[in-house]
């Protein structure tokens, strides 16, 4: 299962955890992915396409 949003295809990058030393560590971010229901279909959608899509539907 790929962790990139179906709608905006917002997929994870590249960061750093950086210690109260400034070492740098890298890691990934990854997008809000959500489960949602789009006319009988099971989507993943991040968490700001989900509200967007809400908002039209209103």
């Amino acid at each position: 299962m790929s962790r990139a949003c179906d709608v905006c295809e917002k997929s994870a990058v590249r960061a750093n955890h950086v210690s109260h030393s400034n070492v740098k560590v890298p890691r990934r971010q990854n997008p809000n992915l959500q489960l949602v229901k789009v006319e009988g279909k099971s989507v993943k959608a991040c968490s700001s396409c989900r509200r967007t899509m809400v908002k039209k539907m209103a």
